[in-house]
């Protein structure tokens, strides 16, 4: 027959899809019992478990007796395993949550007997640009891809290089992808007429021994198949046993530089970015709050390491973060349990931070405030919170700005009732969730008067006895205000805030220019933003940098998946507001706002049957009243435009009612200068794209790329909460704010010829019900160098907790600096007795990152935490260099 062909068995496990998880569970629990028992009983029997120990995790959950049988078939080299722990999707997910996910993969993997070592990545929606140097840097040599490859691959075996350089030898699945030798096993003809069909079909990708991919979605293996390989002339092995034993000359093979998300090979579905987005919401705040509060603030400056509970936060965002979870892109129970995940692993983050910010807090007066900076550079901006009386607020250092945004009531309760009643309301010193700081009986009236901090236990009996015969009971609450303070905060440090008597003629200098509203005018010093009478905003800059028409929202079909968008043909797109009203909220000097209430008539029932660009049929099915503007909701949508003291943005939160279906919300920006690429965050890098987007499989090519933290373009940026789906089109940023669709799949979709799963109902992501996007905008001259700094600013809001303690305000606490152009921190946490700090240079020339804390030693690590080489350290000081675009971890102490 051949000798060429090395076959290779496996499944590819979806652990949640179009059936939620524990459902898929069930046949993943059947199948490995089914490939357990075929491998011991046959030894010739090769199996690659898809490249995720979560397979194997959820197996032993149900069987942990057979755990001794699974790590005994990986150390024979014959069972794969690892190295991620979950197939994830790249761009859906934090730079940080793919290298926790490759740790955990590995580490567990390397309990059961070794990981595989290939970055296995067979069915993600298109791959990131620094894939290939988180790979090296956690001591991986291969990667092996299938969807996102360009049209200028030709061969099974390229290099590909992340954006610092770092090359890796990968491994692509052309004709068939994972699947590519199934038809080898079951197709037409004899076995050696499918042994020839298949050399002839992958001989022009492969001058060396032909991989062929036996399995498929939740596969199991055929019984007394090394017998059919050896029959053929094969040879049965693992993926890595493929890989490993092909020449890793990188020198040698095509150079494919950055991300991969062409759809020249294979469809990469990118309406899965912007389906069910208050997932994608969820994920974000989730891994925030682990990422950039709990873990910094709880090695710098906790007690005891929390690490179990940190562990399991991350574990519920690693789980979440499957090709087919943070997606969207399953049944409606699958996302609910995504969602509930996400919301655990935040919970278990907001935990932390509240245990080590109340340890702060016992050192501030109660009737201070602790404020908190999670940014590793020192920050003088304004935080929000509330304090009591009307006093100003002064630091350590002296008075600070105050605005009051808003007062608190202080009337609680008013109302004819027993004495009796009203005393039973009261739980020690707690009433109506403040303490009680006072009583009287006047006139027949009990009153109560109440404050946040903590007070004496008032005897119940001796005030029932005085209150015998009143018939009303006021409760009064201490006059208390949210207010906008302007404070100077150390880098990953915190300062405290108090109430003190005011002093005629001393008032605090800001030393930034004030926040001001006037009419429909918003102006900073830095930033000017005019609302024009149709509801959209013009937004003069530095050096003249003029955005006229932005936040301009765009309503129009979507009659597409949760994989794929596709507009009705013809569409109706609705973009003028029926009517406009614009009304001041606050008028500075830190803090300045409008709101923008613009009313919209959008269709509202399912849109037209007719769509894309070949006006391709799609049937109606549940539709009563199918055609887009048949019928109409009138939907309020309502813009909160803010400008801060200091900030060169502008922070827009847009909210309105969805009630409509299958239909796009886009938030267009025009561009202040003419743009033929874009540059977006995403894990690790920024990313350059062009207008447009390589087809060629058959899925339309649209140019809706996903950007992390923001997107600038022509001299504008915008400041992004969460992974947010963006194209340039026609001088225009365009925001998609929602998609509302009604089908996992369907199976005519105008864009795309073939399903991308089954034809289910998914109501929930229609999306309706109240909806919520924040973002910021800021014009900016020359490249985008002043974006990431000011992103790090919106995304990362300055903490304030009450204070608990007593006495006098503590000093600032400064905690680690770190500095360098274009350097950021992406990770803070302790590892044994070490810190370990992670930060990525965004800059295209080698720099020098200065680091700066309470530390004597350090040294260098990779992406697993293995030690390396030390790193000079004086005086608490480090110049770590950079290469361009590197990934770098130390570790200190």
């Amino acid at each position: 027959m051949t000798a060429e062909i090395v076959l290779v068995p496996h499944t590819h496990w979806d652990r949640e899809w179009y059936e939620p998880f524990q459902r898929f569970r069930l046949r993943l629990v059947a199948l490995l019992d089914e490939v357990i028992q075929t491998m011991e009983r046959e030894p010739g029997y090769h199996f690659t478990l898809d490249g995720q120990l979560a397979c194997v995790d959820d197996y032993l959950e149900v069987r942990p007796e057979n755990r001794e049988r699974i790590a005994a078939l990986v150390r024979s080299g014959r069972l794969a395993v690892g190295p991620w722990q979950i197939l994830l999707d790249e761009f859906l997910c934090s730079g940080e949550t793919i290298v926790r996910n490759l740790e955990l993969g590995l580490s567990r993997a390397g309990e059961l007997g070794g990981a595989m070592g290939v970055g296995y990545l067979p069915d993600m929606f298109g791959h990131t640009a620094q894939m290939p140097q988180i790979l090296r840097r956690a001591g991986l040599q291969h990667a092996c891809v299938f969807r996102g490859v360009p049209a200028e691959v030709t061969s099974a075996a390229f290099a590909w290089v992340a954006p610092d350089g770092s090359a890796i030898r990968t491994q692509y699945l052309p004709e068939g992808g994972y699947g590519n030798g199934v038809d080898l096993i079951h197709g037409a003809g004899t076995l050696e007429e499918r042994a020839a069909a298949f050399t002839a079909r992958m001989r022009p990708w492969s001058e060396g021994p032909l991989l062929a991919m036996y399995g498929t979605d939740h596969s199991a293996p055929v019984a007394g198949l090394p017998d059919l390989v050896a029959a053929m002339g094969s040879r049965m092995d693992t993926l890595s046993g493929y890989i490993e034993t092909l020449n890793p000359a990188l020198d040698t093979l095509p150079r494919i530089e950055g991300e991969l998300r062409s759809h020249a090979r294979a469809n990469i579905l990118p309406g899965v970015i912007s389906v069910r987005v208050h997932v994608k919401q969820a994920m974000a705040r989730a891994e925030r709050m682990v990422e950039r509060y709990a873990e910094p603030l709880a090695a710098l400056w906790g007690g005891e390491w929390p690490g179990r509970f940190l562990d399991m936060a991350w574990w519920r965002l690693i789980d979440a973060s499957g090709h087919d979870s943070v997606t969207g892109c399953g049944v409606d129970e699958t996302a609910q349990q995504v969602a509930a995940r996400i919301a655990e692993a935040e919970h278990l983050g907001q935990a932390v931070r509240d245990m080590v910010t109340a340890r702060l807090a016992a050192s501030v007066p109660a009737d201070g405030v602790l404020v908190v900076n999670p940014t590793p550079s020192v920050r003088r901006g304004v935080v929000l919170t509330e304090v009591a009386g009307q006093n100003p607020l002064a630091g350590p250092s002296g008075p600070v700005p105050v605005q009051t945004l808003e007062y608190a009531p202080t009337l609680l309760l008013d109302e004819e009732m027993e004495p009796e009643l009203a005393l039973s309301f009261v739980h020690g010193p707690e009433l109506y969730g403040q303490h009680i700081t006072g009583w009287s009986v006047e006139d027949g009236v009990l009153t109560f008067t109440v404050a946040r901090t903590a007070a004496e236990v008032f005897d119940q009996d001796e005030i029932a006895a005085a209150a015998r015969g009143a018939h009303r009971v006021r409760i009064l609450a201490e006059p208390r205000r949210t207010v906008a303070a302007l404070v100077e905060v150390p880098a990953l440090g915190h300062t405290s805030l108090r109430p003190v008597p005011w002093e005629p003629g001393r008032s605090p200098a800001a030393g930034v220019a004030p926040a001001r509203a006037e009419g429909q005018v918003l102006d900073n010093g830095l930033l000017r933003v005019e609302v024009a009478d149709d509801g959209t905003l013009t937004l003069t800059g530095p050096g003249g940098v003029t955005v006229t028409g932005a936040g301009r929202i765009v309503d129009g079909g979507d009659v597409g998946d949760t994989y794929n968008h596709a507009p009705p043909f013809p569409d109706r797109l609705v973009s003028e507001p029926a009517v406009v009203e614009v009304s001041p909220v606050w008028s500075g000097p830190l803090v300045a706002a409008l709101d923008i209430r613009r009313t919209y008539l959008w269709p509202a029932t399912e849109s037209e049957a007719m769509t894309g660009p070949d006006h391709a049929r799609v049937p109606q099915i549940a539709a009563p009243d199918p055609g887009r503007g048949r019928s109409e909701a009138e939907t309020v949508v309502e813009t909160r435009v803010e400008l801060r003291a200091g900030e060169p943005f502008a922070r827009l939160r847009v909210e309105f009612d969805n009630r409509a279906g299958d239909h796009r919300v886009r938030l267009h920006v025009p561009l202040p200068g003419e743009a033929t690429t874009s540059y977006a965050e995403g894990q690790f890098a920024v990313v350059e794209r062009g207008l447009s987007a390589e087809g060629g499989c058959g899925e339309h090519p649209l140019p809706t790329f996903p950007a992390s933290g923001w997107v600038a373009a022509g001299g504008v940026a915008a400041l992004l909460e969460h992974v947010t789906e963006y194209e340039i089109a026609s001088g225009e940023l365009a925001l998609t704010l929602l998609r509302s669709v009604g089908f996992l799949s369907r199976n005519r979709n105008g864009l795309r010829p073939e399903p991308a799963g089954p034809q289910i109902p998914t109501p929930a992501a229609q999306s309706r019900g109240l909806r919520s996007v924040s973002l910021a905008l800021m014009p900016y001259t020359g490249d985008w160098s002043a974006v990431p700094p000011a992103a790090e600013t919106f995304r990362h809001d300055l903490l304030a907790v009450p204070g608990t303690g007593a006495g006098e305000l503590p000093e600032p606490g400064s905690g680690l600096s770190v500095g360098g152009e274009g350097v950021v921190m992406t990770s803070l946490r302790r590892r044994d007795e070490w810190k370990e700090l992670r930060v990525v240079s965004y800059a295209s020339e080698p720099v020098t990152a200065a680091i700066e804390g309470s530390f004597a030693e350090a040294r260098r690590a990779d992406l697993r935490g293995r030690p390396g080489d030390p790193l000079a350290v004086t005086d608490g000081r480090l110049g770590l260099p950079l290469a361009p675009w590197e990934i770098a971890t130390i570790q200190f102490r």
